[in-house]
């Protein structure tokens, strides 16, 4: 599935609509471009900001997209995932660029505060995108994502370097898989991710389709990125929805207070777990989803 930006078209009718005309005669701002994002709108409304996870496309946010109408939704694509070619992500980190390219387009699309979801790696993106640009946004949706994947991986009060050390195994034994071990792995994770089966196929052909250095260079980016440090620096409201995965067979209580103190530096923090349901939460319990989703975009 392939997510272009705007038409000349539909940007030029959106811009007059606005009453976003230039001061020079027949002049208007060129539509946005980028090498590591594309953007594509729809409905119309106060904007929100729909940013997917790993390997994943705006085939996340379908059927929400579908179910809560009345905003106007800008559905980003990670250049690199979901068949869209790697642009400037085919080197060095993902997450911390593309949030970036985000505020770059919030700025350059005159967004006024836009909502911003985002899920797992898109949660990342949201939270890097609220600490350092806190003007940028009006609230921000976390959908499953954990500040510091590192404290899963390498265990609680594990070192930058030993994190580190863990992120390149895990690297590592990523890029010697080969092409047929690359797929069971795909099938295997979205069979844990998700537990709604008719939506696994689409999931994992976004995954097959993606490009597997840029998939693995971001995952690494993912564990070794520490973000509760700037945690404080978020000015909005945060809402983070989160389920306990079945490979963390840990007390409930003690799950919950890991997320609670990982995120106690959030000024006004909405966390909710979310019970019967695996990573795509929009996907296995999307009736829950929305009236969460709902109240977060009124400010309820």
């Amino acid at each position: 599935m392939s997510f272009t930006l705007f038409s000349r078209r539909t940007f030029i009718a959106a811009a007059l609509a606005a009453g976003a005309v230039l001061p020079v005669a027949g002049a208007l701002a060129a539509p946005f471009a980028s090498e590591r994002i594309t953007v594509r709108t729809e409905g119309s409304g106060p904007d929100v900001i729909l940013i997917p996870g790993l390997n994943s496309s705006p085939r996340t946010w379908a059927s929400t997209v579908a179910a809560v109408p009345g905003y106007r939704y800008h559905l980003v694509q990670v250049s690199g995932f979901a068949g869209q070619p790697a642009g400037a992500n085919k080197e060095g980190n993902v997450a911390a660029p593309v949030a970036e390219e985000v505020a770059r387009y919030i700025k350059e699309s005159n967004l006024k505060a836009p909502a911003v979801i985002g899920h797992s790696m898109g949660g990342t993106i949201g939270m890097m995108l609220a600490a350092r640009h806190p003007d940028s946004l009006s609230r921000l949706m976390v959908v499953d994502m954990f500040p510091y994947l590192g404290m899963f991986f390498a265990g609680p009060g594990a070192g930058t370097d030993k994190v580190t050390a863990v992120a390149d195994q895990v690297a590592a034994g990523m890029r010697a898989a080969s092409a047929d071990q690359r797929r069971e792995r795909a099938n295997a994770t979205i069979v844990g991710m998700v537990d709604t089966e008719s939506m696994r196929a689409g999931a994992i052909s976004d995954s097959m389709s993606s490009d597997a250095d840029v998939g693995i260079r971001a995952y690494r980016e993912l564990i070794v990125t520490n973000l509760i440090p700037e945690l404080q620096n978020i000015a909005v409201p945060v809402t983070v929805l989160y389920i306990q995965p079945k490979t963390v067979p840990i007390p409930a209580a003690q799950f919950d207070a890991a997320y609670k103190g990982a995120y106690s530096p959030v000024k006004a923090l909405t966390l909710t777990r979310i019970p019967d349901s695996a990573h795509f939460i929009m996907w296995d319990q999307p009736a829950r989803f929305q009236v969460e989703m709902k109240r977060f975009l009124s400010g309820q």
